[in-house]
């Protein structure tokens, strides 16, 4: 079992996310605010 896990740790660096997917989630990152009233959270997308 242990020859398993170590042959899958080579194929999971090698993948790399594409610029689109990067730049997709910094720009909802920024728009996304969480307002907290109480006890309660809500959340808000920017347009």
């Amino acid at each position: 079992m242990a020859k398993l896990y170590s042959e899958c740790t080579k194929k999971q660096n090698e993948r790399n996310p594409k610029e689109e997917t990067v730049d997709f989630l910094l720009n909802y990152s920024k728009a996304l605010s969480v307002i907290s009233y109480k006890n309660l959270k809500f959340e808000a997308l920017q347009n």
